[in-house]
């Protein structure tokens, strides 16, 4: 992809996946890509330290609830940055 970008598609399980991406990162940062369930499975798994959430007013109907019953202040999250843009609002959430 432009700007050198890879994705690598990995379908045996969350521990191999964040492996392999952190062998391909050489010491950068890893970003977890997926829907509501893989996020919420790295979340649980304690994997993750930081979230980019984009917020958008766009309405789309039923959908997964991306932090239904995962207390994040419990598990050491806090809101350390918010910028509000033209289309979207992005909440940015860090482990203390």
């Amino acid at each position: 992809m432009e700007g050198s970008t890879k994705f690598h598609f990995v379908t045996d399980g969350l521990e191999s996946a964040l492996k392999k991406a952190k062998e391909a990162a050489e010491g950068k940062d890893v970003r977890i890509g997926g829907g509501v369930s893989v996020i919420r499975q790295y979340l649980a798994a304690d994997q993750i330290d930081e979230i980019h959430l984009a917020v958008s007013p766009v309405l789309l109907g039923e959908g997964e609830h991306l932090f239904s019953g995962i207390n994040l202040p419990k598990l050491g999250f806090t809101p350390f940055r918010t910028v509000s843009g033209e289309s979207a609002t992005h909440v940015l959430i860090k482990k203390k």
